[in-house]
């Protein structure tokens, strides 16, 4: 702090922004936060212990404490939120001046506002955030999209409070304009993947080895000690040991079922769409939540459909842990993959193997898998898709057999394995050198005159299908 400045400002002190604040404080950069609730500025001057940090409810003097050109960053509610508070700060702002959007933005609002202030002299850039309350005071994951003019402003703070893996920072400006708004939009689809599978998971163990909640909490520290090792992974082995406060018993137990969601999937698999990039696995989670929440219904269904009295428990532990493990690596490859287009598509210029790098580190979906898959993408030989690195098939052709028998006894069972199946799904027909879809494209042509492609020959044709 020179002068009575202070080197970085934040809007918003919820727990993400007051934990956030606190870690710049602590890697030594002087900070000071704004927020209308006086509770809140009172809980951040009262956590801080470094002197270094402070906050105000005083728009007027939280701007002019900053040190210019000003840094500031707001954690708001994405929407409509980031515009009010963006047009509130515009009047007071000077040439220079950054502003950090650290929220879950939907990219092509970013993009607007970047265009908005490309003009205006302010310099405006998407911040995705990914570790949680937890991450923001200890180090969080950060993917920025912006100019590296931009970038390095603030590189040096976001840098010194991110994770490190081997030294490295887990924050990078990951490409263009909003690439880090977008790249987070992807990470956290993959985050909505990794659940469910997990889930179906728990469900296989659950009623096809019948295992209880201490078994289920070893089952998965297992994992976490093998190539699945990862922080999703570990949370889930310790959830199972919760003890209920109210009842007897473990708490997972008493959970309800509808799970819900903030729409940041249901982003993700619409772009897909729009870009023409199949994440099935992905789709396949955010469904799950949306149906989830249908309780009655599903209930009702129950009694008028019975599952089989089957035995399912025709697999093991190993093969649970083999179909999990493909079923990571194939829905990793399918976010990598859509990145890979829209990297193309929007001008993003993402480096694949960067955006792994940093998400090794500090983030949600932060695993042992992330190494390998940036060394496949640093790899000059194979930056088309992950499944066609060397360790990667060879991890996926020892999996197989496995994967294979699970999901064939979950579905005689009854047991839904909406994103195992998905994935297993998607990895046959990528592999398949002929689909049938030739009939798909005669249907179309014969319903429609939409016309087909031929093997043997160039051109577009055209058949008359039915005989006048």
């Amino acid at each position: 702090m020179s002068q009575g400045k202070y080197d970085f400002g934040l809007i918003g002190l919820g727990v993400m922004g007051k934990n956030f604040i606190l870690n710049v404080a602590d890697h030594g950069f002087s900070a000071i936060g704004y927020d209308l609730d006086q509770g809140k500025v009172d809980a951040l001057k009262n956590e801080s212990t470094t002197g270094r940090a402070t906050a105000t409810t005083d728009k007027l003097e939280f701007i002019r404490s900053l040190e210019t050109p000003r840094k500031i960053m707001f954690l708001v509610p994405s929407g409509a939120p980031v515009d009010n508070v963006i047009e509130d700060l515009m009047p007071f702002l000077d040439n220079g001046d950054l502003l950090i959007d650290g929220g879950n933005s939907y990219f092509m609002d970013t993009e607007r506002r970047m265009t908005k202030l490309r003009n205006s002299g302010i310099n405006f850039l998407g911040l995705g955030i990914s570790g949680g309350a937890k991450g923001a005071r200890k180090g969080p994951s950060m993917m920025a999209g912006g100019d590296q003019e931009t970038y390095d402003i603030i590189g040096s703070i976001l840098e010194a409070v991110s994770e490190k893996v081997n030294s490295e920072p887990c924050v990078a400006r990951v490409g263009n304009n909003s690439a880090g708004h977008y790249v987070k939009m992807v990470h956290n689809g993959i985050e909505y993947g990794l659940m469910q599978l997990i889930a179906e998971t728990y469900d296989l163990a659950q009623y096809g080895l019948g295992y209880s909640n201490e078994q289920m909490a070893e089952l998965f520290e297992g994992f976490n000690q093998g190539k699945l090792k990862s922080y999703l992974i570990e949370i889930t082995a310790d959830i199972f040991t919760k003890k209920d406060d109210l009842t007897p018993g473990e708490l997972i137990d008493h959970i309800s079922d509808r799970a819900k969601q903030k729409g940041t999937g249901k982003w993700i698999s619409q772009n897909a769409m729009d870009i023409g990039i199949p994440i099935p696995a992905i789709d396949s989670s955010v469904s799950m939540r949306v149906l989830s929440s249908f309780k009655e219904e599903r209930e009702k269904a129950a009694l008028v459909y019975p599952k089989s009295q089957s035995d399912p428990s025709r697999f093991s532990a190993a093969d649970l842990e083999a179909a999990l493990y493909f079923s990571f690596i194939v829905t990793f490859a399918q976010g990598m993959r859509q990145l890979l287009e829209a990297s193309s598509k929007y001008q993003y210029d993402l480096d694949l193997a960067e955006i792994a790098k940093i998400w090794r580190g500090g983030c949600i979906i932060r695993a042992e898998l992330l190494e390998h898959i940036r060394k496949a993408f640093d790899n000059v030989d194979n930056r088309e898709h992950l499944l066609f690195d060397a360790y990667i098939s060879d991890e996926i052709k020892g999996l197989l057999p496995s994967v294979n028998k699970v999901i064939s006894v979950a579905h005689n069972a009854g047991i839904a394995v909406s994103g195992m199946s998905a994935s297993l799904n998607y990895f046959n027909a990528f592999r398949s050198e002929r689909l049938p879809l030739n009939l798909i494209q005669a249907q179309r042509d014969y319903f429609g005159g939409h016309t087909y492609e031929r093997l043997d020959r160039p051109g577009v044709f055209h058949t008359e299908w039915e005989e006048d």
